[in-house]
């Protein structure tokens, strides 16, 4: 059984003048039935998280998504952390 490695974009939005700090993790990873899932986490920086699970049927609609979220987010400003 290959093990597949779980990738991930951490983006975050830090705004003192607002008071605000948040963060959003996207992920896919494969599922117990061999579906792709996109992972979605996201909260105030130092609280706790909210999560959501999404199932595709392939990897290639999980990653269409992924994108469509990453798009979505930078367009408010969120910025991609490295590392």
């Amino acid at each position: 059984m290959a093990q597949e490695t779980i990738q991930y974009l951490v983006l975050h939005r830090c705004d003192p003048s607002c008071n605000m700090a948040r963060y959003y993790v996207l992920s896919i990873e494969p599922s117990l039935f061999g579906d792709a899932t996109l992972i979605r986490e996201w909260g105030r920086i130092g609280r706790p998280r909210q999560r959501r699970v999404e199932l595709y049927e392939n990897q290639a609609c999980a990653v269409e998504a992924l994108e469509t979220w990453l798009q979505q987010k930078r367009r408010r400003a969120n910025l991609l952390r490295s590392g």
